[in-house]
């Protein structure tokens, strides 16, 4: 009871929720912003990191979130209330909590997060000194943090989504976020513009 007059008291008090598409790198949170797009969503980006091999639809960033956490005002944030910015998972503690926001956290088998960061930096030409045993520990433990974050913050509400289901089942992830976020989305749009094709670096199933 008291959960729920909160909840109405921060809306009342900090409007309308910005949504926010997070994940570790590499774990699809590219083709949920490219499904909000596609559902009539308006999209927080600046287009400075265009397409490429690794991310062939578009990154949907905006560069300014990567100095989120050294940044002292972040007024500008009001402005993406109502629209959809991806912050990685990192980051979600450097977000304001003068704010609501309405969070699609993406997870992705780990083995496939670490062949997929391999590879692109393989194309860069770039090199890391961590190995993956260290890289998937870093990994979990940020997810750990992240999560935890997500259940306990009153600024947070957060809707759960693995890479692998929507995939298989883009109409059905479609639609739980449509639910999720209570707007008018186009879900079949949101689910035409996952593409299967794109799914590399699977993990091996038994």
């Amino acid at each position: 009871m008291l959960a729920a007059l909160y909840k109405s008291y921060r809306r009342i008090r900090y409007r309308e929720p910005i949504v926010v598409v997070s994940g570790l790198p590499r774990s699809g949170t590219s083709m949920l912003m490219k499904m909000l797009e596609a559902g009539g969503l308006k999209i927080v980006q600046d287009g400075v990191r265009t397409a490429d091999e690794d991310n062939p639809r578009g990154y949907y960033e905006l560069e300014r979130i990567k100095d989120l956490a050294r940044e002292p005002d972040k007024a500008w944030l009001r402005e993406a209330r109502g629209k959809a910015i991806k912050v990685i998972s990192y980051l979600l503690k450097d977000l304001p909590e003068d704010h609501n926001y309405n969070v699609l956290f993406i997870r992705r088998e780990m083995s496939e997060v670490l062949a997929s960061q391999n590879k692109m930096l393989e194309r860069r030409g770039e090199t890391t000194t961590l190995g993956d045993e260290q890289m998937a520990e870093l990994f979990e433990t940020d997810l750990w943090r992240a999560g935890y974050l997500l259940k306990r913050a009153p600024q947070f509400e957060v809707l759960e989504l693995d890479y692998r289901d929507v995939l298989d089942k883009p109409k059905a992830a479609a639609e739980r976020i449509n639910a999720f976020l209570d707007r008018k989305l186009d879900v079949d749009a949101m689910s035409g513009v996952v593409d299967k094709q794109l799914y590399r670096n699977r993990a091996q199933t038994g």
